[in-house]
């Protein structure tokens, strides 16, 4: 009797995962220093949906595990454009991480540093205008972003919330 693998395709997840950080944390305890990880994951499907996670376990996989579902939670639907950059410009806020993003022309790729460029670039955004301001901490970039990013609206989503055709927001 042989035994042969049979030629099962694994289904491939559509999210995209990227793991911004990773660190050794502890905490002192009765006994002594109980040691445990963090990651900050950011998980995105490069079509206008991102999440940024935060997990912590006794060991790297595990926390790496718990921060993707930790983003799966909070994920952010963004409205892109026929150049696959943002509508308007917008600025974001996280504790004390700032930072504005303003739309680019197509072919000028991703201008942006940091854990701020894998939340974009896993939106799906490609040409963009971005600057850090404040805080250097990779979490919290993250999150600014996520939190610019929601704040985006397409003149669609705009006319609807007023209640009015959208050539009405052209006119002057």
């Amino acid at each position: 009797m042989l035994n042969r693998k049979k030629n099962i395709k694994k289904k491939e997840s559509p999210w995209k995962e990227k793991v911004v950080q990773v660190r050794r944390v502890t905490k002192v305890v009765k006994g002594g220093k109980k040691l445990s990880f963090r990651a900050v994951v950011i998980i995105g499907n490069q079509m206008g949906t991102v999440g940024v996670g935060v997990g912590k376990a006794g060991d790297v996989v595990g926390a790496v595990k718990k921060a993707v579902s930790d983003a799966k939670k909070s994920l952010c639907l963004v409205p892109l454009t026929k150049s696959y950059s943002i509508p308007h410009p917008t600025k974001g806020i996280a504790g004390a991480a700032e930072l504005i993003m303003r739309p680019s022309a197509a072919g000028s790729g991703v201008i942006a540093g940091s854990s701020m460029r894998i939340v974009l670039e896993l939106a799906g955004i490609r040409n963009i205008l971005s600057k850090r301001l404040g805080s250097s901490n990779p979490l919290n970039n993250a999150r600014a972003t996520i939190n610019a990013l929601r704040n985006l609206q397409t003149l669609s989503s705009t006319a609807a919330r007023r209640e009015i055709p959208i050539e009405n927001l052209y006119s002057v």
